[in-house]
Parts: C-alpha cells; sequence; structure tokens
C-alpha cells in the first residue's frame, strides 16, 4: 500500500521543522514547500547556531534556511516564488494590516492557496504548517484560522501537530492517516515546549527560532507605506528599502543613503539607468547616496546631495563640501553645505 502524501510549509523556522518532524513519525510521505517573499527576516538574523556566535558570518535567509531543514529530515524541497502574487495581495488586503503593514491573513490565504495547488499536482492528501494557536495575534486565532481555511479552499485538509489537540480533528485524523494521540496541544507565544520538543528530536542548529516577517518592522514597514502610496510597489525599489536611510524628496523621486561601506556598495551595485549615485568628490570619506525617480524639478539635485553630505567625514569639520553627481556615463561636482539634522529629518522616512 502506497503512503499517505501530505505537503508541509516549511518557513525554515523551529515551528514548521517541529511540526513536519511529528508527522514525519508517524510514517506519512512528507514534501516540503517553501514560498518565498521579499519580507522574510530570517534574512537578517540567521540560524541559532549563527546568533549564538555574536551574528559572525553570513546568514543564511529563508530560502537557504528551508533546504536545510529538508536535508536535515531527509525530504524534497519545492521552492515557490510567490513576490508577485503577494505585493498585489500587500497593496490592498481584503483582511486589513496588523499593528503595522502585515496583511497576515491574506497572506496566509495565499499560501495556503498555493499549497493547495502543488498538493493536487502532486498527489498529495492534505497540508502540514507549523503554527500554533495563539502564537500570532492575527492570523493564529481560531477564527481566523477558520477564514483563512475556508478562502483558500482547504478546509479540514489543514493539519497543525502543534496544536492539533486543541482543534477540531481535521480529516488527515478522521481518516486514520496520522494518530491524533500521538499529536500535540501546544499554544501561546511562549517558546518553551518547542525549545523542549526540539532537545527532544535532538535538532540543535534550528534557525529563527521565533521567525518572523519584516512588515510587522515599524520602521519597514512606514518605507513600504511610502512605496505603496507614491505607486511604486515593485521589486526594484524594495530591495532597496533594506539598506541605508530612506528619504522622500518629493512625489517622483527619493534617496536612499548609506550608512557603511558595505551598504555603499550595495546601493551601486543595485543602480539601475537613469539613477543618480551620489558620493565624495575625490578621495574623501564618507556616505554615498542613491536617487531615484524624477529629479528635474528645480533644487532636487542639490537637495539629494546636500543629504547626502551630512553623512560625509567631513561634514563635521566643513561648513562647504564637494558632491560628485553620477548620472549615466556624466559626473559633475556639486559644491554646497551639508543640509542640517533638522533640515535632513524632514525628509527622513
Amino acid at each position: 500500500m502506497d503512503k499517505i502524501k501530505a505537503i508541509s510549509l516549511i518557513s525554515g523556522g523551529l515551528d514548521s521543522t517541529l511540526a513536519t518532524k511529528v508527522v514525519l513519525d508517524q510514517g506519512v510521505d512528507v514534501m516540503a514547500a517553501n514560498f518565498v517573499s521579499p519580507f522574510c527576516r530570517c534574512d537578517h538574523g540567521g540560524s541559532r547556531a549563527h546568533q549564538e556566535a555574536g551574528g559572525q558570518g553570513e546568514s543564511r535567509g529563508c530560502r537557504h534556511e528551508a533546504k536545510f531543514v529538508s536535508e536535515q529530515l531527509g525530504i524534497p524541497l519545492r521552492i515557490v516564488n510567490v513576490t508577485k502574487d503577494f505585493l498585489e495581495v500587500l497593496k490592498s488586503p481584503k483582511h486589513g494590516y496588523g499593528s503595522n503593514i502585515n496583511p497576515c491573513i491574506d497572506c496566509r490565504i495565499l499560501m495556503l492557496k498555493k499549497a493547495r495547488e502543488l498538493m493536487e499536482e502532486l498527489g498529495a492528501k492534505f497540508l502540514i504548517t507549523g503554527e500554533v494557536l495563539g502564537q500570532r495575534p492575527m492570523s493564529q486565532r481560531r477564527d481566523a484560522m477558520h477564514i483563512i481555511e475556508r478562502e483558500a479552499g482547504v478546509k479540514g485538509i489543514v493539519l497543525r501537530p502543534l496544536s492539533a489537540r486543541l482543534l477540531e480533528p481535521t480529516i488527515p485524523e478522521t481518516e486514520g492517516w496520522v494518530d491524533r494521540e500521538k499529536l500535540l496541544s501546544i499554544s501561546g507565544r511562549g517558546r518553551k515546549p518547542q525549545m523542549e520538543l526540539a532537545q527532544r528530536y535532538d535538532i540543535k542548529d534550528y534557525p529563527c527560532p521565533a521567525g518572523g516577517c519584516l512588515l510587522t518592522d515599524p520602521a519597514f514597514s512606514r518605507r513600504i507605506r511610502d512605496l505603496i502610496d507614491h505607486d511604486e510597489l515593485v521589486m526594484e525599489d524594495i530591495q532597496l528599502l533594506n539598506h541605508g536611510r530612506f528619504f522622500r524628496l518629493s512625489d517622483k523621486a527619493k534617496l536612499v543613503v548609506g550608512k557603511n561601506q558595505h551598504e555603499n556598495e550595495i546601493l551601486e551595485s543595485l543602480s539601475a539607468a537613469g539613477d543618480y549615485l551620489f558620493y565624495p568628490a575625490g578621495d574623501a570619506a564618507g556616505a554615498s547616496g542613491l536617487g531615484r525617480g524624477d529629479f528635474s524639478q528645480d533644487g532636487l539635485l542639490r537637495l539629494a546631495a546636500g543629504i547626502t553630505a551630512r553623512y560625509f567625514d567631513a561634514a563635521k569639520i566643513s561648513q562647504q563640501v564637494a558632491v560628485s553627481v553620477k548620472h549615466g556615463p556624466d559626473v559633475q561636482t556639486l559644491t554646497l553645505a551639508p543640509l542640517s539634522d533638522e533640515a535632513t529629518k524632514h525628509y527622513l522616512v
């Protein structure tokens, strides 16, 4: 008799790892699915081993953590990029945002719709998630779970092994594909039960113990909201938001200024045709800025140069500094006074 197949939504975090392990131990044939979006906080934190090393070395990132987990569990992995669909959800979520600009319910509906399509393609019988009842205030309430299942078209086929015994029995349980008595009854925001279970399974290098989404971060959310308000929510602009200070100069122009040499180099690598690069003239040291949009309005170029110059080393000792401005193959030099702290803050998002 063929094994029952299931799709497990693997984020790369501890909860989804444990949920998958619980079901694997019942003899189910599990495939992992990782849904990629630009807003995974794991790209900025790394695994527990990475954190315990003081953040030294390269953080693996969500898709790499998912690959690591699937290899550790010995199951195949399918990575699905949902960025295009997710950006449409983010602009106008049916169920609204959380405390910042996180459309958690609509995001979950999208993920489960995509998982259902994959389940049908692969002949799987049900889905597995690492959700814990009451852990997240927006999407992991009992009523929210019901809404999500109904609108995603997966009612009764989503097994949440970590909280299953606190929830209504699902089809996998009533059909006997899994033993409900071997499932768990974890709830709430505490991590102790998961840590203990990880120890029991000898899972040590678990990534992103609490997971997370950049859209719950207030500062990042303000920047995303700015892009939405100016109809600029595209990947090319989203990529800029993680690197440096973000300034809105006009309805059609923005500026990002690096905080260190690494960010300066990233901004330069992200510059596209039509962008402006601002940096210290000659051998002077200081920040680089990337200007994007329409800079034809009178004074915008000097404004961007003045903001960038505020972060030059020379700005601390000189009233006038020289800023190189590169646009395509052309480079010009502007000599000006760095913008004051107070004036700079006016444009900071």
